[in-house]
């Protein structure tokens, strides 16, 4: 079976990987995160994947009688990086169970090498089993973790997960459809496809991510990190901060009581479950998931890069509530460390109460009250 355009999908298939591994590179680059190094490893293993297909055009040939046995590495290879990276996204670290759960996995690998190199398996698709669900099964859950915690749904850069969601739920079927005659071609092609749409989806993501609008004017009230018990007490003190130009507000407001006393250049995230994506242009609002720390900042900063100096924050109790204190504060003291070196003011508003004594210490001593 001949589907037009097929001669083109291996070129497509090998640039694509390139794009994948050049993206997420530079992600690593820029975030100095551990997860996104694993992640760009595991992606560079696949560009220079051992495949005919790759190789050929190359003029590289893999000895037949070692190929069954080379093919299949960098499937484990690639599937344990990309699981050990996608539980540094999810978590922010990896814990004693994360590596329990990778050792597994890397002895599972190492056993079924071994059996590759004896009699023990009678067909192409038995010795595929464990290879195509390690590989497949890592790109699943790398694209859910990236949906469910980095990427904003319902923008392009969501292309990047899916892409890698289909890729791999393809993979996982690899040991039956490839040995499909009239369905080979076509796994070929959706392969390809998916991969293409994963590579445009983490262009999008690094390189062109969703960037708020620049703010003019005077815009800070008063430079620093501010601490308050109340809404009410914040805006007496320092101003109704939403209602200024140039001002970042992360609540759980609902947006029905706030879209009167907005200003035109205040940027609005809106801090739930309910909903994700752009949901109106001027002010712009966003709903975010409170589990997306990472583009939160991500988008922050950008807003602070392109003129916004006052970032007002009253939604601190349920980040804590879904990401846990350690990594609710972490986000706080990131923003506080950008706020002060571009010469603006974050504005905490909480209730102390919800803290124990050590997390009331730790905030307390990050951020100032005014008398």
């Amino acid at each position: 079976m001949s589907i037009p355009g097929s001669n083109l999908i291996p070129y497509l298939n090998f640039i694509s990987r390139w794009v994948l591994f050049v993206a997420v590179a530079y992600k690593a680059y820029e975030t100095r995160d551990k997860g996104w190094v694993l992640i760009s490893t595991a992606f560079f293993i696949d560009a220079i994947g051992i495949e005919d297909y790759i190789l050929a055009p190359l003029g590289v040939h893999i000895n037949p009688q070692a190929y069954v046995i080379a093919a299949k590495i960098p499937n484990f290879f690639f599937g344990i990086l990309i699981i050990w990276g996608a539980f540094h996204l999810k978590y922010g670290k990896t814990d004693f169970r994360h590596t329990v759960y990778i050792s597994i996995l890397a002895v599972a690998s190492y056993i079924w090498l071994f059996l590759l190199a004896t009699d023990v398996f009678k067909s192409p698709t038995q010795e595929a089993v464990l290879p195509s669900l390690v590989l497949g099964g890592s790109l699943v859950y790398l694209g859910w973790v990236l949906d469910k915690y980095v990427i904003s749904r319902g923008t392009p850069e969501a292309m990047f997960p899916w892409g890698l969601i289909l890729l791999g739920a393809l993979n996982i079927t690899y040991p039956v459809t490839r040995f499909i005659d009239w369905f080979a071609p076509i796994g070929f092609f959706l392969g390809g496809m998916f991969r293409l749409i994963a590579a445009i989806g983490a262009v999008k993501f690094v390189f062109y991510p969703v960037t708020p609008v620049k703010a003019d004017g005077e815009l800070s009230p008063q430079k620093g990190v501010f601490l308050f018990r109340s809404r009410e007490e914040a805006f007496r003190k320092l101003g109704k901060l939403w209602a200024m130009p140039g001002t970042v507000v992360l609540t759980r407001e609902d947006l029905r009581t706030l879209k009167n006393s907005l200003n035109p250049e205040t940027l609005v995230f809106w801090v739930t479950r309910a909903k994700e994506g752009k949901l109106e242009e001027r002010p712009q609002v966003y709903a975010i998931s409170p589990t997306k720390i990472e583009i939160l900042t991500d988008l922050i900063a950008r807003a602070l890069a392109q003129g916004y100096r006052t970032i007002y924050v009253e939604a601190f109790e349920y980040l804590m509530l879904e990401n846990g204190f350690e990594n609710a504060v972490k986000f706080l003291l990131n923003l506080k460390d950008r706020v002060v070196a571009e010469g603006g003011a974050l504005v905490l508003v909480i209730n102390l109460e919800v803290l124990n004594e050590k997390q009331r210490r730790i905030i307390e001593r990050e951020f100032e009250e005014l008398s």
